[in-house]
C-alpha cells in the first residue's frame, strides 16, 4: 500500500509482527502470510525512507528493520532524521524550488542506506495539512515537481504513487500505530492501548481504539468525507480505531483564525509591546495588542470561538465543530500528545528541555498561559530563551488555545495526566520519534517483495 491522494472510505491494513497467519486470517482485500526463515538462510533486513512534508517544514526519517519488523540501530540511534524549513506550501508559486528544498534530505538519507540496498528501499513522501490547504493546482504542481526530482536524482525504490498528500485520517492512524508499536501495546486488548492527539501546524488529529459496538454504531458521514472508524489488524488483534483530522485547527492555522476574529484591530492574545504582521496560507494579518496588553480570560474566550465549541451537533456527543467524539471510551484513558503539544511546553520551561517526553496535565497549560499572558513581549523573550523570537508574541495565544483544545474541545479532565512526547524509548534501547512516518514505514516494508512478512492485495 502506498500513500495516495484518495483512499477508500474505509481502509484496512494489516501489520504482522512475529506471528503466523493462516489463509483464513484476512480482512477486506488484504492477506498476510509469513514464511519462516531457516537457520541456514541469511537474515533479511530492510530500510525505509519516509519524508514528512509538514506545513512548517519537511523532515526525512530513515528506519532499519529486521525480518520480524523490529527496529535495528542506525549508528547509535534507531531513527535517523533531518529537517529543513520552510515547508513545501511556502513555495506555492515556485514548485521547482519546493522540490529542490528536499535535496539535502534525500542526499542525507541515501548516505545512510547501504548503496547495494538502494533499489530495495522504498522512498515515500507524505504531504500533510500545509498542502491540503493550498488553492487550485498548487499542491499537485509541487507534488509533480517532487516526483520529477526524485526520478532524476534518486536511486531508491520509488513507486509511481509514492509522492502524495496523505489524508488526515491516515496521518492519525499511522501515528496511533507508531506510538503503540513503540510502547509494545499492539496485540493487546483495545483498553490497553493508548490514544494520540497530534497538534501540527495546519491540523490536529485525534485517534484511539474503541469497542466493537462503538465502532459499529459510529455515525455515517456524507459521501466524500472521511469515516470516523478505521479497521486495523495489528499483531493478530482487530482494532476499531476512531480517528479524525481537524483541518485548520493546527497551531499556526488557529492563530490565523484567531486574528480573523479581531479584523485588524487590537487582539487580547498578543503580548504588550509587539507590533507586526502574521502570514499564513498566503494571507497577512495585522498583529498588535490592546493598550493594556494581553489578557488570559479574553484570550480564552477567543480560543473557544476559534474551536466553534457551540457549533450545532447532530450526534449524541461531539468534540467541537459538530464532530462526533468517538464515545470517549477506555481507549482514550491514556493519551500521548505530540508535535506542538511537546515543543511549546518544552520551550517555555514546563519540563526538562532534554527529556524525550514528560507527564503534564491540561491545567498546567492553563497555569502557564495565565503567567505568559501577563508578560510583555520583551519580558517573554527573556523568560523563554528557548522559544524562537518569531513565536514569542503568540505564547499567550498558543497556550490558551492548547488548554481550550484539550479541555473544551476534546473533553479531557483538566487534571488528567497526559504524556507529551517527542520520542519514545523502544525496548529499553534508544528513543524513536513519536511520529506517523514510522507507521508508514512498517506498512511500506510489509509490501516489499521477498521480505518477511509479506502483504498481498487481491
Amino acid at each position: 500500500m502506498v500513500l495516495r491522494m484518495e483512499f477508500p472510505s474505509l481502509f484496512t491494513f494489516l501489520i504482522l509482527l512475529m506471528f503466523t497467519l493462516s489463509s483464513s486470517d484476512s480482512v477486506g482485500n488484504v492477506i498476510l502470510s509469513h514464511r519462516k526463515i531457516l537457520p541456514t538462510q541469511e537474515a533479511v533486513t530492510s530500510y525505509a525512507v519516509i519524508i514528512d512534508a509538514g506545513s512548517t517544514g519537511s523532515r526525512v526519517h530513515v528506519f532499519h528493520f529486521d525480518h520480524s519488523l523490529e527496529l535495528l540501530p542506525i549508528g547509535d540511534d534507531l531513527d535517523f532524521n533531518k529537517k529543513v524549513t520552510p515547508g513545501l506550501s511556502s513555495y506555492a508559486d515556485v514548485p521547482q524550488r519546493a522540490a529542490n528544498s528536499l535535496i539535502p534530505l534525500l542526499e542525507a538519507a541515501e548516505n545512510v542506506v547501504p548503496e547495494d540496498l538502494h533499489h530495495k528501499t522504498p522512498l515515500k513522501l507524505g504531504a500533510t495539512a500545509g498542502l491540503r490547504l493550498l488553492d487550485g493546482d498548487a499542491a499537485e504542481n509541487i507534488l509533480q515537481a517532487v516526483r520529477d526530482m526524485f526520478k532524476n536524482r534518486s536511486s531508491l525504490n520509488i513507486q509511481s504513487d509514492a509522492v502524495s498528500v496523505i489524508d488526515g485520517n491516515h496521518e492519525g492512524s499511522y501515528l496511533w500505530l507508531a506510538v503503540n508499536y513503540l510502547l509494545g501495546k499492539l496485540g493487546k486488548e483495545y483498553t490497553k492501548t493508548v490514544g494520540i492527539v497530534d497538534l501540527g501546524g495546519g491540523s490536529v488529529q485525534m485517534a484511539y481504539a474503541v469497542s466493537k459496538n462503538t465502532g459499529e454504531s459510529a455515525p455515517k458521514v456524507p459521501d466524500g468525507e472521511e469515516p470516523y472508524i478505521t479497521n486495523l489488524v495489528a499483531k493478530g488483534k482487530n482494532y476499531d480505531l476512531y480517528v479524525h483530522s481537524y483541518l485548520r485547527y493546527g497551531r499556526e492555522a488557529a492563530r490565523a483564525e484567531n486574528l480573523k476574529l479581531t479584523k485588524g484591530s487590537a487582539n487580547p492574545c498578543i503580548l504588550a509591546g509587539f507590533y507586526g504582521t502574521y502570514t499564513y496560507s498566503g494571507m497577512e494579518y495585522a498583529v498588535y495588542p490592546p493598550i493594556s496588553g494581553s489578557n488570559y480570560e479574553k484570550c480564552r474566550e477567543m480560543a473557544l470561538k476559534v474551536l466553534k465549541v457551540d457549533e450545532p451537533c447532530s450526534h449524541p456527543n461531539c468534540t467541537f465543530g459538530g464532530i462526533w467524539d468517538g464515545g470517549r471510551g477506555s481507549g482514550q484513558n491514556t493519551i500521548y500528545a505530540t508535535s506542538s503539544f511537546f515543543y511549546l511546553p518544552k520551550d517555555v520551561g514546563m519540563f526538562d528541555a532534554k527529556a524525550p517526553n514528560a507527564i503534564l496535565r491540561p491545567v498546567d497549560f492553563e497555569i502557564r498561559a495565565k503567567r505568559s499572558c501577563g508578560l510583555t513581549f520583551e519580558d517573554a523573550k527573556s523568560a523563554y530563551p528557548l522559544l524562537w523570537e518569531s513565536r514569542v508574541p503568540y505564547v499567550c495565544m498558543d497556550l490558551s488555545y492548547m488548554y481550550a483544545l484539550l479541555v473544551d474541545g476534546f473533553g479531557l479532565d483538566p487534571w488528567q495526566e497526559i504524556t507529551v512526547a517527542n520520542k519514545i524509548v523502544y525496548q529499553k534501547n534508544a528513543a524513536v520519534d513519536a511520529a506517523w512516518p514510522l507507521g508508514t514505514a512498517i506498512e511500506a516494508i510489509s509490501a516489499m517483495p521477498k521480505f518477511e512478512p509479506l502483504m498481498y492485495f487481491i
